[in-house]
């Protein structure tokens, strides 16, 4: 299983940090030239390469961690995106009249035509999701939801690779709605710093 980190802004880097502290091998994208990441990529490990946005897209798993209105632009740099898990790690907010009332990742997924969508990643603030997510004998957990059943099981076995408990909150418009935002107030679950004891 191959990894792509679209965006490397503040999200985007702290998943790298992620990637980088468990030595699993991720590319990272964005708008800026691959040489103009790079520096800031080494910097963080030696499993985190900068590639074009094309070639980062090669990967079996997209996170996407652009801001919200540029998801458009990297969905169309495929033609298809079947066969590709693509894990929406962004926050729209406040929430754009254009979503019409559905969650913003239902409204994402219909520009990556094909693929498995999966929310994740995206209610911790970067420097929490960037720090070392086994604390006193509890790891830190991950939301996930998708409309998807098959699309998750693999995003949850990355972030138990990660170090994260993942938790699976349902669809989209139901338990992914908690991680949310809605108008101008997020859902219950953004920012919430929960830990999941060891069995």
């Amino acid at each position: 299983m191959s990894y792509a980190i679209v965006g490397f802004g503040k999200i985007g880097q702290a998943l790298a940090h992620a990637f980088a502290r468990k030595n699993i091998d991720v590319t990272v994208a964005s708008r800026r030239p691959p040489e103009a990441l790079a520096p800031q990529a080494r910097a963080i490990g030696p499993t985190v390469v900068a590639k074009s946005l094309r070639e980062a897209l090669e990967a079996d798993t997209i996170i996407l961690a652009v801001p919200f209105g540029e998801h458009r632009e990297v969905a169309k740099a495929l033609p298809s995106w079947k066969g590709k898990t693509v894990i929406d790690a962004m926050n729209a907010f406040p929430v754009p009249e254009e979503l019409d009332g559905l969650p913003s990742s239902a409204f994402v997924a219909t520009s990556f035509t094909g693929a498995k969508f999966v929310k994740g990643f995206n209610h911790l603030i970067a420097a929490t999701l960037a720090a070392d997510p086994v604390v006193k004998g509890g790891h830190r957990v991950v939301f996930l939801s998708s409309d998807d059943e098959d699309a998750t099981a693999p995003v949850a076995a990355l972030a138990k690779q990660l170090g994260f408990a993942p938790i699976k909150l349902g669809k989209l418009n139901e338990g992914g709605a908690l991680v949310h935002a809605r108008g101008h107030t997020w859902g219950q679950l953004i920012f919430q710093d929960l830990f999941k004891k060891e069995q």
